[in-house]
């Protein structure tokens, strides 16, 4: 029987900051209360801005992660990853300037805006944690725009779930929310030599709580 890991994080895949919601939190007009946060001395936690632009697919991935990251001491649980400034703990807070620097990059792996500070918090992510961890990445294995990045950091330790094969976005936020809800954590498979297309799941049950 394989040995459970000591140590696990979450890298989750970010929010398009480009889009219709994006473009009402940063309107001045906006008075709603995380708009006010943004343009605020403080700022708002990344994880929450980029739920309010995501919905439930971002929602489901934050409310995981967090029911189930097991971080070694002194290294956050949950990272996000982001347009231009690479790995970012989910608990840091941002302001308009930085979701108006993310909207100019659509991520690919060949923008050096994207891919270098990737590469940089990759490669020092991986030197840091200790050799019995895995990385769990929450978002598309299908494109090479997060796989090509972080398996050459982070190799065979680079995981995610196995229920993400035929799920769209929609699917896989709401299993999260749930399995999250139930403290059901998934299966994970490792990222290299995968197959990440397969047959559509059946669909999820529908609960009371419409959230789920």
């Amino acid at each position: 029987m394989e040995n459970k890991p000591r140590y696990r994080i979450f890298l989750l895949s970010p929010a398009y900051a480009g889009g219709q919601r994006a473009r009402r939190i940063l309107s001045e007009r906006a008075q709603f209360e995380l708009a006010r946060k943004l343009r605020g001395k403080k700022g708002a936690p990344i994880a929450e801005v980029f739920t309010f632009l995501s919905g439930l697919y971002f929602r489901g991935k934050i409310a995981y992660a967090t029911a189930f990251a097991r971080p070694a001491r002194g290294t956050p649980g949950v990272f996000v990853i982001t347009p231009t400034r690479g790995l970012v703990d989910a608990r840091t807070r941002i302001h308009l300037d930085d979701l108006r620097e993310f909207a100019m990059v659509d991520i690919h792996e060949d923008d050096s805006r994207y891919r270098l500070p990737m590469d940089r918090d990759a490669q020092r992510l991986a030197k840091k944690l200790p050799m019995e961890s895995e990385i769990i990445l929450l978002g598309s294995v299908a494109t090479g725009k997060y796989v090509d990045v972080l398996l050459a950091s982070f190799r065979d330790r680079l995981r995610f779930p196995s229920e993400f094969i035929g799920r769209g976005d929609m699917s896989r936020g709401g299993l999260m929310l749930r399995c999250a809800v139930d403290r059901q954590e998934l299966p994970y498979v490792a990222v290299a030599g995968a197959i990440v297309n397969g047959k559509r799941p059946t669909k999820l049950t529908p609960r009371r709580d419409s959230n789920q």
